[in-house]
């Protein structure tokens, strides 16, 4: 019968424990801002802005993912380490793509595919780094 409560008061202290962890606020580097719509200036900080889009329209498949970074007076820069990683935010871990950098094209634009498997509502998290400092978090969603 000792046996029987110590485990219940075990499971009891665990889901407290679950509770309390899932009540926590997010630290500010765990926050990604949402992105307006494709075309539209996004600043980082007062030294960085930039504009994403996508090739196409995301469908089922591969979607190439574009960004243009611009420095305080207007100058393409492409000194930015950029991660993406994407996936079904109603399914995490199932179709994510884990850190991926972004490539950069002959233009010194930053592009990523971006791995559309099925439909339904996906993320893009956004990871803007100068020298390993984190500079910007945002994330665009959508749906197929």
């Amino acid at each position: 019968m000792k046996h029987c409560f110590a485990t219940r008061g075990l499971q009891v202290a665990a889901l407290l424990l679950f509770f309390f962890m899932a009540a926590l606020p997010l630290h500010a580097e765990d926050k990604y801002e949402p992105l307006p719509g494709e075309g539209k200036k996004v600043a980082i900080g007062t030294d960085y802005s930039f504009v994403y889009k996508f090739a196409q329209k995301p469908a089922l498949g591969i979607s190439i993912l574009k960004i243009e970074v611009a420095d305080k007076d207007g100058k393409k820069d492409s000194s930015l380490k950029i991660t993406a990683d994407s996936g079904m935010p109603s399914m995490p871990g199932h179709h994510d793509s884990g850190e991926v950098e972004f490539k950069k094209n002959k233009e010194g634009d930053y592009v990523t595919p971006v791995d559309v498997v099925m439909p339904g509502g996906w993320a893009v998290k956004l990871v803007f780094r100068k020298d390993d400092k984190v500079l910007y978090r945002g994330i665009i969603s959508f749906d197929i």
